[in-house]
């Protein structure tokens, strides 16, 4: 399913290019030396330049300090030939990432993390959307997956995943699917997000026709938690004890259960990057208008 997002976007920039002479640009900035996020910001350089977009890490020691930080996103929203701006979280710490996120200028959004974008989401206007949370978001409409009308539960409130998905999927009307112009995703479903103050998660889950996990705990979820035939999406990405990639969810008991389920590794990850690309060629077609 990622590589036909990714198909879409690299059409994109080429019809965008051809026509207007813009090359979208992505400016990654990596502060630290951390080494999944040196993994995921390399991922994403990659997947810019495979779409023909142009792509830049601005790496910064992990001594960097707030101010350093905030010049480099400073200089990012002033260069013209960046379109697309990626703050890779978390900062070491000690650094504020919330004032750092709010710098960035919100028509280069393209994690969709500032407050702009948050509030435009909340109205039922997005512009930029969470690529983790759009990603379950088009899985869900590329498997056909019934949503409207449907019960859905959401496990995890972050600002990365939970609460925007929550939002995603409850909106009347959806929002644009970037694979087929003129169409929306689906949405308008009944959706409960559940967290660390759910008093009893499992009676949650089980009424789920729908279940998102995204909660950042190895085999959170396991498969008496689930509802027979329910879609299960995992979001989590965790090592086990011996130290293989696993998600949120059990795999093992769930398969056993749900209707569907995402694998981890291979699943949600990879939408993850594909629509950061199509969120950044969606930038730069906005700032060339």
């Amino acid at each position: 399913m990622s590589a036909e997002v990714k198909e879409q976007v690299r059409l994109g920039v080429a019809e965008l290019k051809a026509s207007t002479g813009v090359t979208p640009g992505l400016a990654a900035i990596l502060v630290g030396d951390d080494p999944a996020s040196k993994v995921y910001v390399g991922s994403k350089e990659k997947a810019a330049v495979a779409a023909g977009m142009n792509g830049w890490v601005h790496r910064l020691p992990a001594t960097a300090s707030q101010a350093e930080v905030e010049d480099t996103i400073h200089r990012m929203n002033e260069d013209p030939a960046v379109h697309g701006i990626l703050l890779q979280l978390p900062l070491p710490k000690g650094l504020d990432s919330n004032s750092a996120v709010e710098l960035i200028d919100h028509r280069k959004d393209s994690d969709g993390l500032t407050s702009r974008s948050a509030g435009l989401l909340s109205q039922g206007q997005p512009r930029f959307v969470p690529c983790t949370a759009l990603g379950v978001q088009v899985l869900l409409a590329h498997s056909q997956t019934q949503v409207k009308g449907r019960q859905i539960v959401v496990v995890g409130r972050s600002n990365l995943v939970g609460r925007p998905l929550s939002i995603l999927l409850s909106l009347k009307n959806g929002t644009p699917n970037p694979l087929a112009p003129g169409e929306m995703l689906p949405a308008n479903g009944t959706v409960t997000l559940c967290h660390t103050g759910t008093a009893d998660l499992k009676a949650n889950t089980r009424e789920a026709d729908i279940l998102v996990v995204a909660a950042g705990v190895t085999k959170y979820v396991t498969g008496d938690m689930i509802k027979p035939g329910a879609t299960v999406i995992d979001v989590g990405m965790n090592r086990d004890e011996n130290g293989k990639l696993c998600g949120d969810v059990d795999y093992a008991s769930a398969l056993e259960v749900a209707g569907a389920i995402t694998p981890v590794p291979g699943g949600v990850g990879p939408m993850t990057v594909a629509m950061l690309m199509s969120n950044t060629l969606a930038a730069a077609r906005l700032l060339g208008s």
